[in-house]
């Protein structure tokens, strides 16, 4: 690895943390930055995974006061994502590399849509949204598990999608809605890399160049994350997301 590639590889960590903190789709930065380098896509896939639960760490740290009055409900929503992120990981593991390859454009395409939607999502939970403590039913829990299974085979936007269900479902404080996704999403990459480091081929340096980069950006999310422009954001991460499909195809 040369030291530009290095360089390249902490940034991306150190955009993904902060996009994933804010909303969710930092996958979309790292991994055809990984695919760009000339690793192959599972390989890239699991390295970003590890790669980002420090920064969803740090984000949550910067999130502690949303956090605040939810660990009831954070218990519940959490024991969907772990189920979910485990059955995601083994899903990665066991078809073969080829449909990865095939299934990620598509999935791809899914999160840029997302994130393409993203003004009318948090408009539509902007105009619902009061406080209030209501606690997540079936549907939510499932949902959650469903979100999670696509965290832990690929994760692009899986942020974007849990904030999205879990607005329409809570009755709460969109911040506080967004703390716990940060938890949530950063809980399937957690139990899915431990899956993967047991399990899988891991590109350990780029990992950790993500990995630290993503701390720095997670911090910064949650401190100054909101101040970023969306539709600059949004530009940049529907042009990479675009690249990584034509690198996929």
């Amino acid at each position: 690895m040369t030291t530009a590639h290095a360089i390249a590889i902490f940034l991306a960590g150190v955009a993904a943390g902060t996009i994933n903190t804010v909303v969710g789709s930092g996958t979309l930065i790292t991994f055809p930055v990984l695919l760009s380098f000339g690793y192959a896509p599972v390989v890239a896939n699991v390295s970003n995974t590890i790669g980002l639960v420090p920064g969803s760490v740090s984000g949550a740290v910067g999130y502690r006061r949303e956090l605040s009055g939810q660990v009831g409900r954070l218990l519940r929503l959490a024991s969907a994502s772990t189920l979910g992120g485990v059955a995601g990981a083994v899903l990665l593991l066991t078809l073969p590399a080829s449909a990865f390859k095939a299934i990620v454009p598509v999935f791809i395409v899914i999160a840029l849509a997302a994130i393409l939607l993203q003004d009318r999502l948090l408009a539509m939970l902007g105009s619902r949204h009061r406080p209030g403590h209501a606690n997540p039913g079936p549907v939510v829990m499932l949902g959650v598990l469903i979100c999670g299974v696509y965290g832990g085979y690929f994760g692009a936007a899986q942020g974007i999608m849990l904030l999205a269900l879990l607005g329409l479902a809570i009755a709460e404080d969109l911040q506080r809605i967004n703390a716990l996704k940060v938890v949530l999403a950063g809980l399937v990459n957690l139990v899915a890399g431990v899956i993967f480091v047991f399990s899988a081929h891991i590109a350990w340096l780029p990992a950790l160049l993500i990995a630290t980069g993503s701390i720095i950006g997670g911090i910064a999310g949650a401190r100054w994350g909101r101040r970023l422009p969306p539709v600059a954001l949004r530009a940049v991460i529907v042009v990479v997301g675009i690249t990584a499909i034509v690198r996929l195809v």
